[in-house]
């Protein structure tokens, strides 16, 4: 198989990289695309240099599978010319997220809806597929009526800049600089403010809006409860969410626990005795998602209800790393020879 990266530059795109090296991927099978600025960059992969093109609608010839990680532009300007030269597009923006006729999909939790595509598949938002990878397993045992979901989200959540940024900021305002803010709304450093996405006349931005309606679509229930409240906090990586469920049967947390001991992609971290939990440091450069904080929702005396807390990755997995999930669902076979 041959393989582009369209936004290869960025910080999804250094993800794509390091998972496709990880699985022995040669340098022959890839392409880097990017935006004209960056045409030309080299860049390191397996012990040799590949040189980023500019992306156009001719650069997709002879590619079975185009990642694209460059924004919902480019994706809507340029992954039809990708699928007319034959490619299956797996797009990381929100430009197709919620067209009924492109499949949205966690491996994990859906993974036939990948055969229905028609040459576009959706990744879905990051704190999407986080949230989903503790509550599907869960959702399938005893069912779910409704979600209450807080992320934390990391400020490398938009983009590189933004992270950079956190570490700028953060050092000026320990050797007592004057701030600024060039890339996210507000300072981020030493302080948290709302998900720097529109908010409409609802009162929900628009994260809370992707995580409520994305869920609905990949669990194929349009009448499950969702509320999500969305904030970014000064963590370079690695999302975390405290998540409240209402299940639709009653379960006990040691239940709950045994789901998610057997849940792929999911790894229980909930020593109480030693209070260590999900944290992000520990979710960060991993695949696996981190859940913990596993307890009876003592609000709700009937048993149903069951508080969570996850960190993952959203580079990895709520980005790059199920991609490369939906790659290998195509092939069916795990793409890559390590």
């Amino acid at each position: 198989m041959k393989f582009a990266i369209a936004g290869a530059t960025g910080a999804v795109g250094d993800e794509f990289l390091a998972i496709l090296a990880n699985r022995g991927i040669d340098a022959g099978q890839l392409r880097l695309l990017a935006s004209a600025r960056s045409a030309g960059k080299k860049i390191a992969y397996r012990g040799t240099e590949l040189t980023v093109a500019e992306m156009t609608a001719e650069s997709f010839d002879g590619i079975d599978v185009a990642f694209f990680s460059a924004g919902g532009g480019r994706s809507r300007e340029y992954a039809p010319h990708a699928v007319k030269s034959g490619a299956v597009v797996i797009d990381n923006s929100s430009a197709y997220r919620m067209d009924p006729d492109v499949p949205l999909v966690v491996p994990e939790v859906n993974p036939d809806d990948v055969f229905t595509h028609k040459g576009i598949i959706a990744n879905p938002n990051c704190s999407t597929i986080i949230m989903l990878m503790a509550v599907a397993p869960i959702y399938r045992a005893f069912g779910v009526e409704r979600i209450v979901c807080s992320t934390y989200q990391a400020s490398s959540g938009a983009g590189r800049q933004a992270m950079l940024e956190l570490e700028q900021q953060s050092r000026d305002l320990l050797d007592g600089n004057p701030i600024t803010a060039n890339v996210l709304p507000h300072q981020a450093a030493f302080n948290i403010f709302n998900h720097n996405s529109g908010i409409d006349e609802s009162g929900y931005n628009e994260e809370e809006r992707k995580m409520v309606n994305e869920s609905r679509k990949i669990l194929h229930d349009n009448g499950l409860r969702i509320s999500a409240t969305c904030v970014r906090v000064p963590v370079p990586r690695a999302h975390s969410e405290s998540i409240n469920l209402t299940l639709a049967n009653a379960a006990t947390p040691d239940e709950v626990r045994a789901v998610l001991d057997a849940a792929p992609g999911v790894r229980v971290v909930d020593d109480r005795e030693n209070n260590y939990f999900p944290m992000p440091i520990d979710a960060s450069g991993k695949d696996e998602m981190l859940v913990g904080r596993i307890r009876q929702d003592m609000s709700q005396p009937d048993g149903r209800g069951i508080e969570l807390f996850i960190s993952g990755d959203q580079l990895r997995k709520g980005a790059a790393l199920n991609a490369v999930q939906i790659a290998d669902v195509l092939a069916k076979s795990p793409i890559g020879t390590s």
